[in-house]
């Protein structure tokens, strides 16, 4: 099986949070949300699937607390129970372009960690459901949905600003105009509570 049961991902999560309990728990939910809402009107995206993948993309946080090393721990640690599509993702949804000068911040690996890190992301062929995740993470705050820009900042400010982040800022707000095109709405009119909130 490529995929879990949307039951077994919301059983999966909150299960291997006990081993690092923090607000990528959240944050989870809230991309999951977002890619059942935008799923449910692309033209080639199931919102099941979509919400499955969301819970999933930073499962590998259960190994911290880390930083960029999460995206190989997700990965094998969803390979190894034979979900390979979320494996995938769990290695995509930080590569809107993939590159890997583009992350943000210091690697917490070890060197031959990094090196299959990049091995596997330029081997890994990206679609529309990882564009989508691409897309929903730079939705969701712990506390809600958000802004792409509102989260652009929000990785700023933790993870610092360096010579790759104007690319890709450039790329993540494309990933948002590409859906906007394809659903035929501003996405932002799909997350529960946005547009209140930005208006209020």
């Amino acid at each position: 099986m490529r995929l879990p049961d949307m039951q077994t991902a919301e059983h999966l999560l909150p299960q291997t949070a006990e081993m690092n309990p923090g607000a990528w728990v959240q944050h989870s939910q809230y991309v999951a949300l977002a890619a059942r809402h935008i799923a449910a009107v692309h033209p080639r995206l199931d919102p099941t699937r979509a919400y499955t993948l969301g819970l999933l993309h930073d499962i590998g946080r259960r190994t911290g607390p880390n930083r960029d090393r999460h995206l190989l721990d997700g990965h094998d640690f969803l390979l190894d129970l034979g979900y390979t599509d979320a494996a995938r993702i769990a290695l995509t949804h930080a590569f809107v372009i993939p590159d890997m000068a583009t992350l943000q911040g210091e690697w917490d690996g070890t060197p031959e960690e990094w090196q299959r890190l990049g091995g596997l992301v330029a081997c890994a062929r990206q679609t529309e459901e990882d564009r989508l995740i691409q897309l929903c993470g730079l939705l969701a705050l712990a506390s809600g949905f958000c802004t792409v820009e509102e989260r652009l900042v929000d990785i700023a400010l933790r993870y610092t600003f360096h010579a790759r982040t104007p690319d890709q800022w450039h790329a993540k707000l494309n990933v948002k105009v590409e859906f906007d095109r394809e659903c035929g709405v501003n996405i932002y009119r799909l997350l529960p509570g946005l547009m209140e909130r930005l208006l209020a």
